[in-house]
Order: C-alpha cells, then structure tokens, then sequence
C-alpha cells in the first residue's frame, strides 16, 4: 500500500514556491529523514524509498529548483543553492536535525547541505553520487553534454514542468540550465569533505557511473577505515564511515535497492554495530 503524506505544499523558499511532502510525524523520537531526489526526478519517484524507511522514522521529500512541482525561477543552479534550499525547508518544517540522504544529484545537494549548514545534518548517506566531477567516469559527462529538450519529449519530466509552467522555451531553458549544472559538477575540496561533522555512509555500485575509486577516496576522507579494527579482526567502535559496493549495479539501477539497502541504511542512522560472530 503506497504511503500517503501527513503533510504536502509548497513554501516560499529562496526565490522559489517550493514543493514538499511530509510523511510521519515530525515530532518523533527518531530525527526525521530528508530524502533528495536525483536529477530531472521529483518525490513521487522516491516513493519505495519514503515506504522502506517510514515505518521508523518520518521522511521529508522536496522537488528542487524546475523539478516535479517546484517551477523553475530566474536564478542559476547550483549545488550550493539547492543546499541552502534544502536547509530553509527543513526551518520552514520547524526540523532542528535530520538524516539526510541524497540520490546522485540529490546527494551532492545533501554533501552541500552537510558542509555548509552543519547543525542541521545529524546523519549523511550518499547514494551513488560525487564530490568533484571527476569522480564520474568521463562516459557519464559526454552523455550528459548530448541532453536537449527533445530528449524529454512526452516525458515524465516533461510533463511534471508543462503542468505548472506550459511554456516550450521555459522547459528548453530548465533543461540548459540542468545540463550545465550536471557537467559543471562540483568542487568540494578534500578540506570541505573532511570538516564534515555528520556520521557518513556511502554507496555505489560496481557499474555505476561513480568511479569506484573516487567513493573509496570520499571513504577515507570521511574518516573511514579502522586499523585497531583491522589488526584485532572485530570493530572495537561504531565506524564514523561506512563503505557499501553493490555487485553487478549500475547507476540507475542502485535507484531500485530500497528493499536491499534500507536495513543497512537504518542501521547507520541507529548506529547499530554488525554483529561479531564467536568463533574461538
């Protein structure tokens, strides 16, 4: 049964009229979970995301900047906007500390949200995303690069964005604007990663458009690794990082684990330990 919002509508939030979906009671013993769509994706694309999590913990959902039920506005896009957006919704919904979790796009935004707004994150789990561009394969920049219009044509995305601005050149210029954003990336510097105070995990796939090397530098940059844990063979403390590669997975399809990852994913908001079996 597909879970219904306790509370929905947009919000006045930096020059934008903002969409978001609360789902839960806000006020629970659990911090909140924000959950940031991808790009071109809107909240209803995160529904058995919101589904895996909410019987624990409420889940705030949000359209970025042109995506799903948030009109585009007059201003550029960038990762650090789309942060501070996030930031502002989570005032506006009175949430003192919440998870956050992002999806490609949508983890940068939740990097972002960590970096430049520290109070509000209390937990980060980035899915399949980057810190810097070159940490996608070069595949991913040159596919990207070839997006128009066109290519949205009788689309979802399309047709989300028409509903509310019908406008065949507005769409022509969120869809430029888009693409530049995602071929720009972002540059957070190895400094801004480790100055992260929230607990960190990290997921990708091993044919994910994330090169494996670059989620094992973001890894250690968050603090992972554990040498007492490596010489005695068992966690003497919960890890401050945690490090999952799903095997055969590319990018799109790492999107459609929440059934595989969310009991993995709740045992890191809970800072629950794996479990050190007895062997001598």
């Amino acid at each position: 049964m597909v879970a219904e919002p306790s509370r929905s509508g947009h919000v006045p939030v930096n020059g934008l009229h903002l969409y978001y979906e609360v789902y839960g009671d806000l006020d629970g013993e659990q911090p909140p979970l924000l959950l940031i769509p991808g790009a071109f994706m809107a909240t209803d694309s995160m529904t058995p995301w919101t589904e895996a999590f909410v019987g624990d913990r409420a889940v705030v959902l949000f359209d970025q900047q042109g995506h799903g039920r948030t009109p585009d506005a007059a201003q550029a896009m960038s990762y650090e906007q789309f942060g501070d957006d996030a930031a502002e919704l989570l005032r506006a919904l009175g949430v003192a500390r919440a998870d956050v979790m992002g999806y490609s796009q949508g983890g940068g935004v939740a990097l972002q949200l960590a970096i430049r707004h520290p109070s509000l994150v209390s937990k980060l789990v980035s899915l399949s995303a980057t810190f810097r561009w070159d940490g996608w394969y070069p595949e991913v920049m040159e596919s990207i690069g070839g997006l128009t219009a066109a290519a949205f044509a009788g689309s979802t995305v399309e047709k989300a964005f028409k509903a509310h601005t019908p406008d065949d050149d507005a769409f022509a210029a969120y869809i430029e604007k888009m693409t530049v954003l995602n071929i720009n990336d972002q540059q957070i510097s190895d400094d801004e990663m480790r100055s992260i105070s929230a607990k960190t995990m990290i997921i990708v796939g091993d044919a994910d458009g994330v090169k494996l090397e670059h989620a094992l530098e973001m890894f250690k940059l968050r603090g992972g690794g554990d040498t007492a844990a490596a010489a005695t063979g068992v966690l003497q403390k919960v890890p401050d990082a945690r490090l999952v590669v799903l095997p055969a997975m590319s990018h799109i399809g790492l999107s459609g684990e929440s059934k595989l990852l969310a009991p993995l994913i709740t045992a890191f908001l809970d800072d629950v330990a794996p479990t050190t079996p007895d062997l001598f």
